[in-house]
């Protein structure tokens, strides 16, 4: 696997300072984020200046019951075409439920959920790991994610899973250290084994990311700087092997350029620190097959119950339906508030003005609309429905100006192509409001 050195993750809001640091050998962009005929001017400066760019994926769903989209492969590997990437990256969890698998109503975690660690869900992970490879130009690693829920009668560890997973298909692993550690925090899970059982071999890079603890739940945030037990698994995990590629995730409450410089330099102390104590730890690589004996694929019979447990998770998280038997019904609480949450905050980001239309009133209103209404589609079909949702049940009826420019944005937005401005067009529009009236 190439080298790839020390990087951060870029994003627009804090492109100036990842192009002015020094010592970026390499950055990471959400590929969905990414519009291959029009990249930032930021990326593209990057790359003249030899900066290696890599897609990482948030949609695809490898972990879903169903086969992966064919639509999103195309999209994830048109990316790293014009990125001239060496490797492209997604995650090992699924992100949707439901549909003609289950004959269930098709839900949107808008969030990256855990795979139960069985081996049914195993076999499905490892064919559309294979699917994704075969549909991809570059080799594809996948991310452990972080967890506030486990699943009951798992049959494999966090490290014996992801060890199977990459001697049954040779897909590299991106190793998220900062996840192990808020599995630690969340599920008791100790980083330190699944870090002994891992293939290091088949590590392409590895991230770091920081969160925050709130009344014993640790949340994985992107938002917080990197604590130290999440550099103490990093040095740890330096320590048994040399990464390839290590990386800083930041996702929002950028900190000034200086403490963002910081954070990247502390991630380096922390990886010189392990391959100091490399010497006589008596870590050795165990030999990967890297796709020998990869096994048949996943029956329907397979895919149909996995799907039908992930769709009774999913919808006791987004529509509220009884959780299903074995779950912690609290943590399925506490899990259920942060989808809400995150998609307050997401739909926000997606269609700024509905903020500054309703103000105060906004996520208020969301929250309510979330209890009741399951995301079904992306958050920009998300924040149509929202406003589709306020306008029939009759929010801002008090204040018409606010109910005016509501319906204004979902005309605007809700049509096949964007409503004419010409003001002939307008005023047949206006006349035909009129006469509707009468």
């Amino acid at each position: 696997m190439a080298r790839l050195g020390t990087g951060i993750g870029w994003r627009p809001e804090i492109a100036d300072v990842v192009e002015g640091m020094p010592g970026i050998d390499w950055v990471e962009a959400v590929s969905e984020n990414l519009c291959p005929g029009h990249l930032p001017d930021s990326l593209l400066r990057l790359r003249e200046r030899g900066v290696t760019v890599v897609p990482h994926g948030v949609s695809l769903g490898l972990g879903g019951a169903d086969r992966p989209d064919p639509g999103r492969l195309a999209a994830l590997a048109e990316r790293a075409e014009v990125l001239g990437s060496p490797l492209v990256t997604e995650h090992i969890a699924f992100v949707r439920a439901g549909g003609t698998l289950t004959a269930t109503p098709r839900l949107e975690a808008g969030h990256l959920l855990p795979v139960p660690r069985t081996r049914d869900a195993l076999d499905v992970l490892c064919e559309n790991v294979r699917i994704a490879q075969d549909a991809l130009p570059v080799p594809l690693a996948v991310e452990n994610i972080a967890a506030l829920v486990s699943w009951p009668d798992e049959e494999l560890t966090e490290g014996q899973f992801l060890y199977e997973l990459a001697d049954r298909t040779g897909v590299r692993l991106l190793i998220d250290v900062a996840n192990l550690h808020t599995n630690h925090v969340n599920l008791g899970e100790d980083p330190a084994r699944a870090l002994g059982e891992l293939p290091l071999e088949a590590i392409a890079y590895v991230h770091v990311a920081g969160g925050f603890e709130r009344n014993g739940v640790w949340h994985d945030s992107h938002a917080h700087p990197v604590p130290q037990p999440v550099l103490d698994i990093l040095t740890d995990l330096a320590s048994r092997v040399a990464p390839p590629g290590v990386l800083l995730e930041r996702d929002e409450n950028f900190p000034e350029g200086d403490a963002l410089r910081g954070e990247v330099e502390a991630i380096r102390d922390a990886v010189q620190r392990g391959r100091a104590a490399a010497t006589g730890s008596g870590a050795a690589p165990r030999p990967s097959r890297t796709g020998a004996d990869a096994g048949s694929g996943a029956d329907d019979a397979v895919r149909q119950r996995l799907g039908l447990a992930q769709a009774a998770l999913l919808s006791a998280l987004v529509a509220g339906t009884p959780a299903p038997e074995g779950f912690d019904r609290v943590r399925l609480g506490v899990q259920a508030r942060a989808l809400a949450g995150k998609r307050a905050d997401v739909v926000g980001k997606v269609a700024p003005e509905l903020p500054v239309i309703l103000g105060a009133r906004y996520r208020p209103a969301f929250l309510a609309y979330a209890q009741g209404c399951p995301m079904t589609g992306g958050y920009r079909r998300d924040a149509l429905d929202f406003v589709a949702h306020v306008l029939r049940t009759g929010l801002g009826d008090e204040d018409p100006g606010v109910r005016r420019e509501l319906r204004e944005w979902w005309l605007e937005r809700s049509g096949p192509v964007p409503r004419s401005a010409r003001p002939g067009v307008r005023l047949a529009r206006a006349t035909r409001r009129v006469l509707l009236r009468r």
